[in-house]
């Protein structure tokens, strides 16, 4: 006992989501270089980055406008270009700034020396398009970063966060911290389990699909002997619970086998915490080539300002051809090349019920060669449903049925419910007889009187002779995946009914499009058995299903198919579901039926909880990459021409920034038609 409480007094650690936070506040745009936060504040909150870019844009607009009124002064429109500048360069100048206090030139410094390079020329209009579109791809592309600390958060926040103690008979609240191995707690009706343990006392149903995505709650009852047991291991599974999970109708004692640190639910937290965001590779190739490409800009740039003390010409000629140059090499539509075809396809995917979170995922989602699904609420509708009633003596399926409802309208269990809700569907709400006497066999069924008669309903372990019909026709239908339970009228087993989690309708061909649109493996990942996960399989297409396994299994499985297949997609919704989403290339969340976690894990969630929208979004994204290809071409092949031409002379400033703009103006609208992509399988 003294031990115990100086387990007690050391305060195990909990759930701990700092390092999420931090991630967070350290989002970089090249991590290992500038290191700068994109999670800008300001006036106008975290949209202030985007809200200045906007009003650039404005005022550069309203200045090339006012131009043409001739009544004007110049100097009208030379201010509002300078507002422009401002609301432009704002953040380019602080991200330049912290740039190079770490020693690194980037895209950001490029870009306002030639802007400040323009408007020493006076191209002030020039300038405040330069800003104005790359300060407005540059906030845009950055809008959707930064959910590592609510997915954190929500899964944390899964776990309640004190537990009710039992010791020496009395009952007492603290923290889930400081249990330890071996305290007894309390788990009542309808409130979620505290932490990983062994059920000592009690039997009840507890839905545990936040945790291993089962579909159906599962009976717990006490361990045999809860006194000697030593290992965790080698509890059963209708003895064991996890933290996180709801318990059904009835108290339970559970026994702490896991302190809050080592819980299941604790090892999800750091398997998501643990998992890095991915770069896409246009991102990849852009900071690779920023790098070498600025320095190298800025160093021509500056040889070109001393090329009068090599030829015979004025200073203010070789300004002028280096400024021209400047303006020809500055990056404008490199940077926005990958924006404009990223954001364009954003929104279109979202008016299709598809939300997108970033570039990374839209240009990897288009590469994928396989997809892992889960089961449950992804394949499935995620709720148990009757199947079907067979009769077995006199009796008819509808009276068979008729008995089965009234004894379960007395149940709490969800089987009973979907007996219930089913049947008055089969029978068009038909009158149903009125039961007695109900009598919970927990694990088992339940009992009671129909008419006078005794009526028993539930599965094969509560009965103990069986015909050999009767068996024949439960494991014919176990074998398609359906939970049986058997109907016994004054002792005489009359009929069964059946219930199963049924897949989706637009399931199979799902992934009869997706087989066309060229995935070459299409798996399922579910904590459900093997027998019920073959089943769906079979029915809806799916070539490969495991079935019975625990979050870090389902890690384990994406990572041994990204090894053979390189890019591979984890599509699911529940928060079992989030560590193998963080882990795999893609990780898709459905939308409506996904949990918070899951939403706030995966990269991409379809929103309308529709699974065909799927097909949808891999084609876009496949369109999405090609004209991202485009765009680099454009742009690099731009500058490469007139970089020479301004050098030589053979082109000025007014034809670089034609130039310069043109491709710009090439580069954004060919990213726009990503707006009115029309899927053609649909």
């Amino acid at each position: 006992m003294k031990q115990e409480h100086q387990a007690r007094d050391k305060k195990q650690p909990g759930i701990d989501i700092s390092s999420a936070k931090h991630k967070e506040e350290k989002h970089n745009h090249d991590e290992n270089a500038a290191g700068h936060n994109h999670e800008h504040g300001g006036i106008f909150g975290q949209n202030t980055e985007l809200i200045f870019a906007a009003l650039s844009g404005v005022f550069l607009a309203v200045g090339f406008g006012l131009s043409f009124v001739h009544a004007l002064p110049v100097l009208t429109s030379t201010i509002l270009y300078g507002i422009g500048y401002f609301f432009g360069g704002f953040y380019t100048t602080k991200e330049a700034y912290q740039a190079i206090s770490k020693g690194h030139f980037e895209i950001d410094f490029l870009m306002l020396v030639a802007a400040v390079g323009a408007g020493f020329l006076g191209q002030w209009a020039e300038g405040a398009l330069l800003l104005f579109l790359f300060s407005f791809g540059h906030s845009l592309e950055h809008y959707a970063m930064g959910k590592a600390t609510k997915s954190i958060a929500a899964l944390a926040d899964l776990a309640p966060k004190t537990a009710i103690l039992r010791r020496d008979g009395k009952e007492t609240e603290l923290s889930i911290e400081e249990l330890v191995l071996g305290d007894v707690i309390i788990v009542k009706p309808n409130s979620k389990i505290s932490a990983d343990g062994a059920v000592i006392k009690g039997e009840s149903s507890v839905n545990q699909a936040p945790i291993t995505g089962e579909s159906i709650p599962v009976d717990k009852s006490p361990v045999a002997d809860p006194d000697n047991y030593t290992d965790d291991k080698i509890l059963k599974p209708e003895n064991k619970v996890f933290a996180g999970t709801i318990n059904g109708s009835q108290v339970l004692e559970v026994k702490v086998t896991k302190l809050a640190a080592d819980s299941t639910l604790s090892r999800l937290v750091k398997l998501v915490n643990d998992t890095e965001a991915q770069k896409s590779p246009t991102q990849l190739f852009t900071d690779k080539l920023q790098k070498f490409y600025v320095p190298a800009v800025l160093l021509l740039v500056v040889t070109l300002l001393f090329a009068y003390l090599v030829i015979d010409e004025p200073f203010s000629k070789s300004f002028y051809r280096a400024m021209a140059v400047l303006v020809a090499a500055s990056p404008c539509a490199l940077a926005i090349s990958t924006p404009s075809a990223v954001l364009s396809a954003i929104a279109r995917a979202a008016r299709g019920g598809v939300l997108i979170k970033g570039g990374g995922p839209l240009e990897e989602l288009g590469a994928l060669t396989a997809i892992a699904f889960d089961k449950t609420g992804t394949l499935t509708e995620g709720k148990p449903k009757l199947t079907g009633v067979v009769a077995l003596a006199q009796l008819s399926e509808n009276e068979v049925l008729e008995m089965a409802i009234a004894v379960e309208k007395l149940s709490d269990h969800p089987l009973a419910a979907a007996i219930v809700k089913g049947g008055l569907e089969r029978l068009q709400q038909k009158n149903i007889p009125s039961a007695q006497n109900l009598e919970a066999v927990t694990g088992h069924g339940v009992k009671a009187t129909v008419g006078g008669k005794k009526v028993v309903i539930g599965n094969r372990s509560l009965f103990k002779e069986l015909a050999t019909e009767v068996n024949e026709q439960v494991e014919k239908l176990e074998k398609e995946g359906n939970t049986t339970m058997l109907v016994e009228l004054d002792g005489a087993i009359v009929g069964l009914v059946s219930l199963m989690d049924v897949p989706r309708k637009e399931a199979k061909n799902t992934l009869a499009e997706l087989k066309e649109l060229g995935i070459k493996k299409m798996i399922m990942l579910t904590g459900d058995n093997q027998q019920v996960a073959d089943a769906i399989a079979k029915e809806i297409g799916i070539t490969n299903a495991m079935g019975g396994l625990l979050p870090e299994q389902k890690v384990q499985a994406i990572q041994n198919l990204i090894k053979t297949e390189k890019k591979v997609a984890m599509i699911g919704d529940g928060v079992n579901d989030a560590p193998a989403m963080a882990k795999s290339t893609v990780g898709i969340a459905m939308g409506a039926a996904g949990s918070d976690v899951a939403l706030e894990t995966a990269d991409i969630a379809l929103m309308a909880d529709r699974l065909d929208n799927l097909p949808f979004a891999i084609g876009l994204s496949r369109q999405s990459r090609r004209i991202i290809k485009q765009n680099l071409f454009i742009s690099l092949g731009m500058v490469a021409i007139l970089i020479p031409l301004t050098i030589l002379g053979i082109s000025g400033i007014g034809p670089a920034v034609v130039g310069h703009e043109g491709s710009t103006l090439v580069v954004v609208f060919n990213g726009l038609r990503l707006l009115v992509y029309q899927n053609n399988r649909k």
